[in-house]
């Protein structure tokens, strides 16, 4: 080996004994789209803990169940031909929660659970429990070894250690004994479990989503009820990311910048087909709803529009955004919608369907001097001598309205039907169906 060599190896010899290398690049930052899409993704967290934050400052305590009287819940959508129930279930390792569910009888109720993010865990009714669907449920961790009282043989295996919980039972025509049901849902811990802390995330107006200040919490959003929904790891970690790279000033300028002008437009944009879902007549159907899946932004959309989401077997939710002609709604217009005598909406529900309007900002019923806020079975809407079945949205009654046909829609007010059919049934349940277009009256 010559002289030249032997110094070649040597040199090559204390890069490799004393670490010494060229310069590792460092990671370029994460791009406008990179952020925009973890923002959109991390948005639909924060709705369920900002929900979540405002529960508690309401006086909820874990494991204990609140009975809301029919019409008395403030989220996104509400349904109102329902009396709800709601709690936060905690349970570890120790301890379990028992479920105790009333016999209902001719009527739809549901007992559903979700995660920190919106997803449906499970559901407690006669569909998924044919054989008995009443009497007591153990609710506990997957793999928890917990002795359950003697008797209980009905065990849900949740994969989280907290969830929500929402029942549902119909008002249909008879109001009292709903809530008389409704009273009778209890829940009982086995143990003590240990309480999870409530994450401080940023209680925002639905008017004004948060910015930047996102981030600022996404490690905290993440590490507190991690996504239960494999492949979406890409955007845990950019999410991650972002919050990191904030740090510098520069940077969260940057990143506030994108959530403003390229997060909040792309948000907006998908709003009109529910993320992935398709739009016919006017009406939106979202492709998943209740279960996303990899899709975060249907669930994104979903939590801020129309939080607690079941699924699609329980019910279908379409929503009304636009008129015959393309125009969005508005209370200055009166707008009739028609259904044929063979495709009524009692054909596409097993248990009920029913129609709201809210409003374009918060998603709440508009408020009106008849304090009527949707039309279904019980408004008794009449048919049409054909048969058919017309149903009109004005701000005063149009003349050839029968009462129980017309919902008020205050003028000046920009808003969105949201149609429910619980049970779906035939083109609904098949996703063939859309309710016929909206017409506006000259």
């Amino acid at each position: 080996m010559d002289r030249s060599s032997v110094s070649g190896a040597m040199a090559l010899f204390a890069l490799v004994s004393f670490g010494a290398s060229s310069p590792v690049a460092a990671a370029p930052p994460p791009s406008d789209q990179d952020i925009a899409d973890a923002y959109i993704y991390l948005l639909g967290r924060l709705h369920v803990t900002r929900q979540q934050q405002l529960d508690f400052q309401e006086g909820f305590k874990w494991n204990e169940i609140i009975h809301r009287k029919p019409g008395a819940v403030d989220w996104p959508n509400p349904n109102l031909d329902v009396a709800y129930s709601e709690a936060w279930v905690a349970v570890d390792e120790s301890s379990c929660t028992i479920v105790s569910v009333p016999k209902v009888e001719d009527r739809y109720f549901t007992v559903q659970f979700l995660n920190g993010w919106g997803e449906t865990l499970a559901n407690i009714n006669e569909r998924v429990f044919p054989r008995q669907s009443y009497g007591d449920f153990a609710v506990c961790l997957r793999g928890a070894k917990v002795k359950l009282p003697d008797g209980l043989t009905s065990r849900i295996d949740l994969p989280v250690k907290s969830s929500r919980i929402l029942a549902r039972v119909a008002l249909g025509n008879d109001p009292d004994r709903a809530v008389a049901l409704q009273q009778q849902f209890k829940l009982t811990a086995t143990g003590s479990p240990k309480l999870p802390e409530i994450p401080k995330t940023p209680i925002f107006d639905m008017e004004k989503l948060p910015g930047v200040e996102s981030f600022d919490v996404a490690d905290l959003a993440l590490d507190s009820d991690p996504d239960i929904n494999p492949g979406l790891e890409h955007q845990q970690q950019t999410a991650r990311a972002v919050a990191k790279a904030i740090s510098d000033p520069a940077e969260r300028a940057r990143v506030d910048q994108v959530i403003r002008t390229v997060a909040f437009p792309q948000f907006a944009k998908a709003g009109g087909l529910i993320g992935h879902g398709t739009v016919e007549n006017g009406w939106a159907r979202p492709g998943v709803v209740g279960e996303y899946g990899l899709d975060y932004l249907a669930r994104t959309l979903v939590n801020h529009g129309g939080i607690w989401a079941n699924i699609k077997p329980e019910v279908l939710y379409y929503r009304g955004g636009s008129d015959s002609t393309g125009a969005g709604l508005n209370g200055n217009n009166v707008y009739t919608l028609t259904f044929p005598a063979d495709a009524l909406p009692t054909r596409f529900a097993k248990y009920f369907w029913s129609v709201i309007a809210v409003d374009s900002i918060h998603f709440r019923v508009l408020p009106n001097p008849t304090k009527r806020y949707l039309l279904n079975e019980q408004t008794h809407p009449q048919r049409s001598a054909d048969g058919s079945l017309t149903l009109y949205f004005a701000a005063e009654k149009p003349a050839d309205a029968p009462e129980g046909n017309w919902l008020p829609t205050p003028k000046g007010t920009d808003y969105r039907l949201t149609m429910r059919f619980y049970g779906p049934l035939d083109g609904v349940a098949n996703g063939t169906y859309y309710p016929p277009a909206l017409v506006k009256v000259d």
